[in-house]
């Protein structure tokens, strides 16, 4: 399970496969929209350089935030589809929402680990976390041996 750090680059890693949307636990953006709302996508869109040409335009932070630069406007329709998933899978917390300003972090994902008591509790995580471990044993990801059940 993974927990997100940037929106932007979250969403990119999503689309691009290199991670799938049902191995993350929660996003944590420092954005404050909706993805459904046609007005607020499009600035989300154009802020991250999405259908840009090179041209781009200032971001929703004061900068200019690249991370879609490159991908066209036909791409977006796949950017905008993972925002509403996470959206609806209650994936995507925004704090400034809730009047906090969060910093942007040098790094993108966090690794979970549960452990095997909170695994008991829930059998449904735990039946994710052993689809997980047979996953990450077929792509040649190595677990810690504390960390299988």
């Amino acid at each position: 399970m993974k927990i997100g750090l940037s929106y932007s680059r979250c969403v990119r890693d999503i689309v691009e496969g290199k991670v799938d949307i049902d191995d993350v636990l929660v996003i944590i953006a420092r954005t404050n929209f909706d993805p459904r709302d046609d007005k607020q996508w499009e600035g989300i869109w154009q802020g991250y350089g999405g259908g840009s040409d090179g041209n781009m335009m200032r971001g929703f932070f004061g900068g200019v935030h690249p991370e879609w630069a490159g991908y066209t406007d036909e791409d977006e329709d796949r950017f905008r589809s993972v925002s509403i998933q996470l959206v609806e899978m209650g994936k995507f917390h925004e704090p400034r929402k809730f009047g906090a300003h969060p910093r942007r972090l040098p790094f993108i994902w966090l690794d979970t680990i549960l452990p095997s008591e909170e695994l008991d509790k829930n059998p449904g995580v735990k039946a994710a976390w052993q689809k997980f471990q047979m996953l990450a044993g077929l792509s040649n990801v190595q677990l810690d041996d504390e960390h299988t059940v």
